[in-house]
């Protein structure tokens, strides 16, 4: 390992990181590897791969939590925040900056081209990652089955995510164990601290929401608090899994309609750090919509924060206090079994996610038909867009043939979105 870093030389390197993190999880990843471990050598190859297995286990947006462990690692908990905080900030603000440009033009002429191609866009990026989780998380019969058993739950019947998540886990835990695989954990660390460690993080997370609830019990502050605090100890599998329970929940509160999160979502893919900062998105629309016009302004900048207060500040909670434990049940062979099949059933999750949003963008009109505890989404076909249609084609064939990056791909499909919709005549 090379000489351990100033903190304020480790910062330096979290913002650069924070600004640059385009890509998804396995783009900041990578850049978080390059940084730390070739270009400085503040951590060994052996050490980061241990985190990021660690964080891989842990509900939550797992590059900030590994950004998180790496800054603990070498400067205690001041690192850690700093870090955590520096990896979320460039995008956060962003995203804050975006969502208010949306509320005053979202539904401008001209803003309408630009987002039905980056729609097309989400769609195709997705697939892709539906693709490449299946690969690794839904691997043999019994991931296959989970999957595909996780699917069907969550597109036809009134199953919520966390259920479905919470079944998983079970019958991983009792059906599993055998097939498990026992990590190597001779390196656990200490459970000194870890107490306190823990009520100081669980109370800084809270406190906000609870303010919330006791000021304004009704409001879509409050609600915004309670939706992301509680996804946030549910939300294996990334963004792409959670938008699953967001898109539910938004539909039942009355927040966002389903084009306008497909919209939140496209804006998330064009700026930095984690994807799942289009919850920031969905609090800022969720309190622009709920506030009395002369306070529009500062509670929709007040539900952003909050949402993102509510996703990020229990990772924290995982890294500062939760690790020692969590470390320990990677030994465990029924808890590694549950977290597996979990991980299976995310990727039922995800496939249920691309049917939602290619349906709501695709066909304009369409009808949800429920019969007791099933239901199912049945578009009306008259209704197909033949605009979207193509753009979806051109947006998974440069996905999957040419490999486009994240960012050229969202770009060329908003130019591709504003050129087809001026062929078509709008």
């Amino acid at each position: 390992m090379g000489a351990a870093p100033s903190l304020r030389q480790a910062c330096a390197v979290w913002l650069k990181v924070g600004c640059l993190g385009f890509g998804g999880p396995a783009g900041q990843i990578a850049l978080l590897h390059r940084e730390v471990v070739e270009r400085r050598a503040w951590v060994d190859e052996d050490r980061f791969a241990h985190a990021l297995s660690f964080c891989m286990l842990l509900p939550g947006p797992e590059a900030q939590q590994l950004a998180t462990w790496l800054g603990w690692r070498l400067h205690g908990v001041r690192g850690g925040l700093a870090a955590g905080l520096l990896f979320v900030l460039p995008g956060l603000l962003a995203m804050i900056g975006l969502s208010a440009l949306y509320v005053v033009h979202g539904q401008a002429r001209w803003a309408a081209p630009m987002l039905l191609g980056l729609k097309a866009a989400v769609v195709a990026l997705v697939l892709q990652a539906l693709l490449r989780m299946a690969g690794r998380a839904a691997r043999g019969r019994a991931g296959a089955v989970a999957a595909i058993l996780a699917f069907l739950a969550l597109t036809f019947t009134i199953a919520p995510f966390p259920l479905v998540i919470l079944v998983a886990g079970l019958a991983g835990w009792f059906l599993g164990a055998r097939g498990a695989v026992v990590a190597d954990h001779a390196e656990t660390p200490p459970l000194k601290g870890a107490g306190r460690a823990a009520l100081a993080c669980l109370a800084a997370w809270l406190a906000p929401v609870a303010v919330a609830f006791l000021l304004a019990p009704r409001s879509a502050l409050a609600q915004i608090g309670a939706v992301f605090s509680g996804l946030a100890v549910v939300s294996f599998g990334g963004a792409y899994a959670a938008l699953a329970y967001v898109g539910q929940v938004s539909g039942e509160l009355g927040w966002l309609t389903p084009g306008q999160m497909l919209d939140g979502l496209g804006l998330a893919e064009t700026t930095p750090g984690p994807l799942v900062l289009v919850f920031v998105f969905v609090g800022f629309v969720a309190a622009w919509r709920d506030a009395d016009p002369a306070m529009a302004w500062p509670m929709a900048v007040l539900g952003g924060l909050m949402a993102a207060w509510a996703t990020f500040a229990p990772s924290f909670l995982w890294i500062f206090a939760g690790g020692p434990f969590v470390e320990r049940l990677r030994g465990h062979a029924r808890a590694a079994a549950a977290l597996s099949w979990v991980g299976a059933a995310v990727v039922g999750v995800i496939a249920s996610l691309a049917l939602w949003f290619a349906v709501h963008l695709l066909f304009r009109t369409g009808n949800e038909a429920t019969w007791g505890a099933f239901r199912a989404t049945l578009p009306d076909v008259a209704s197909l867009n033949p605009a979207a249609l193509g753009l979806v084609v051109l947006a998974c064939g440069l996905t999957f043939a040419l490999r486009l990056p994240i960012l050229a791909l969202v770009g060329v499909m908003a130019a591709a979105g504003v050129a087809c919709t001026m062929l078509l005549g709008g």
